[in-house]
């Protein structure tokens, strides 16, 4: 049983133009670099992760909320749009760093799957899998371990170090906070979708 495209953008600017898009675009791309600049302030307070060169960010929430809101196309192009910016020189990667080397580096797998998982979770939202607590949570489970599937896998292959270290160090200090973000996100969605959808009932 197929639906129709649907996304939170779709029914908040139905007429989609070149002017439209270009403005979700690019607040997205400034939505995710000012997530990313808050929480990695917040990183400067926070206990590091003991040899793991995988920093924690907010930008999986970010992906888990772009993809849904925006859809397939736009927030997978919001997102790549972002990752140009960092390697461009603008500051948006986590630490306020940037370059093509934390694409190609040791975390550049999370990069690379939060991508893929933004146009991954903009698919199911348009399947409206994110209007549902029952169907919202575990799109955004999927959407979370598509990016740390691409995440641990370069860092393996990157590293060389063993898949026990891979894990310990690419994997388990985050899982806390992912199912955090998932809760997050695949609770609220549902209830802004209930508010979007009584207004233009």
């Amino acid at each position: 049983m197929s639906f129709p495209a649907t996304s939170l953008r779709t029914i908040v600017l139905p007429r989609a133009s070149a002017l439209s898009n270009a403005v979700l675009i690019v607040g997205g791309v400034f939505f995710l670099a000012a997530l990313v600049f808050f929480l990695a302030a917040l990183a400067q307070i926070a206990i590091p992760v003991p040899g793991s060169p995988v920093p924690v960010t907010g930008q999986t929430l970010g992906v888990l909320l772009v993809g849904t809101t925006y859809g397939a196309s736009l927030g997978a192009t919001t997102f790549a749009i972002y990752l140009l910016a960092g390697i461009a020189g603008a500051p948006v990667f986590a630490g306020q760093s940037y370059g093509i080397e934390k694409v190609v580096g040791a975390t550049g797998g999370y990069l690379v799957g939060m991508l893929v998982s933004t146009f991954l979770l903009g698919l199911l939202a348009q399947k409206r899998l994110d209007q549902k607590f029952v169907t919202a949570l575990p799109s955004m489970l999927l959407g979370t371990l598509t990016t740390f599937t691409f995440g641990l896998l370069w860092l393996h292959q990157f590293t060389g170090q063993s898949w026990s270290w891979t894990i310990k160090a690419g994997l388990t200090p985050f899982i806390v906070g992912e199912v955090l973000k998932i809760a997050i996100a695949g609770t609220s969605l549902p209830i802004i979708w209930r508010i979007v959808n009584r207004k233009h009932n």
